[in-house]
């Protein structure tokens, strides 16, 4: 027998809303203010985003563009903490809103009696801010966890965050269904057992999503009975 599915696990970034392009424009405002020479462009910062996780990426981007630097700890640290003050704040002045569909399929999975989870790469500052800009603070009260940065030290396409977020909510892999825009969320989901639906991102879009039980420009079509179709084939 099929295990009915009984819960949703969100992804954040490119997922919940497109918000990657202001992550990289606060990340340059960081670098600026610390006297930092670097800039990341998009076609770099597309390639950056193969490293999950914003203390992970600016030290990638050190070890491979600037190797000589001294007292990365410290800056990875201190630049990463300016760059999520300056996120937030832009998130929370408005004009990041949820990606197409993203709303109703959340009300729509409520009304039924769904879960509803986030496992993420990013803060927990970050999402605060996206969901007190895109639903002045109610949306908090919408899911039964958050699985952020801290919670999961291993970033994604490691497995670990979903992991956390399946122990929490008391569900088995198999009712649980992950929503996600990029390969290495797709891994970490697959990995943790649950099968995913992606929507592409703007830095996603092209990629290659081996692995996903389907794949949407966007979830403006897709509705719960649809994700409950694709659960019971995958």
């Amino acid at each position: 027998m099929v295990e009915p599915l009984r819960a949703l696990i969100f992804d954040v970034d490119g997922t919940l809303a497109e918000t990657e392009e202001v992550h990289r424009l606060a990340f340059n405002r960081a670098f600026e203010e610390a006297g930092i020479p670097w800039s990341w462009d998009r076609t770099l910062y597309r390639a950056l985003l193969a490293v999950s996780g914003g203390k992970e990426r600016i030290r990638a981007y050190a070890a491979d563009h600037d190797p000589g630097r001294t007292g990365i700890d410290a800056l990875v640290r201190d630049v990463h903490a300016r760059k999520t003050e300056i996120y937030t704040g832009m998130v929370r002045e408005g004009g990041v809103p949820f990606r197409p569909g993203v709303a109703r399929l959340i009300e729509e999975a409520r009304a039924a009696g769904l879960i509803l989870a986030v496992a993420t790469t990013t803060t927990r500052a970050n999402v605060d801010a996206l969901l007190d800009a895109n639903t002045g603070g109610t949306g908090h009260g919408w899911f039964a966890t958050f699985a952020c940065a801290d919670d999961a030290p291993p970033k994604k396409p490691d497995p670990m965050v979903y992991r956390v977020v399946l122990e929490r909510i008391g569900l088995p892999a198999s009712a649980c269904i992950a929503l996600e825009d990029s390969p290495n969320g797709v891994a970490a989901a697959t990995g943790a057992g649950i099968a995913v639906v992606v929507s592409t991102s703007v830095y996603t879009d092209g990629d290659d999503f081996t692995g996903a039980a389907a794949v949407f420009p966007d979830f403006g079509s897709v509705t719960l009975d649809d994700l409950r179709s694709i659960h019971t084939k995958a």
